[in-house]
């Protein structure tokens, strides 16, 4: 039930723009609670990656300053990898096209971000 809740925001974020090509919540300690991926992705090694990337961020912010971690971005030449807090206890990760506007994926992830915490 709450898989399918949370696969339903998951599919409502990777709706609200074209540039969105999939999008994943993980527990912070690595493990897939719900994902909207390509079948060509182990979504094992997606969830271990996008959590010790999301704890480097959480690590890096908290030593050199920077107040809590929003989110973490990866700019490769094929896309971005989004990451944010969904709660305390998972973490939203949003793939995007390198065409993407960035600032409504922002703001799309951030409110879904925050309807999934509500629901964990």
């Amino acid at each position: 039930m709450r898989e399918e809740m949370i696969r339903s925001i998951l599919s409502d974020l990777n709706g609200s723009s074209a540039d969105i090509t999939a999008s994943a919540v993980i527990s912070t300690d690595g493990l897939m609670i719900a994902s909207l991926l390509p079948a060509s992705m182990d979504e094992d090694r997606v969830g271990a990656m996008n959590a010790a990337m999301l704890t480097l961020g959480d690590r890096s912010a908290a030593e050199l300053g920077c107040g809590a971690l929003e989110q973490v971005m990866v700019k490769g030449k094929d896309g971005y990898i989004l990451m944010t807090h969904a709660g305390e206890d998972a973490v939203l990760s949003v793939l995007a096209r390198p065409s993407a506007k960035l600032g409504l994926i922002f703001l799309d992830a951030r409110r879904a971000a925050e309807g999934i915490a509500k629901l964990l």
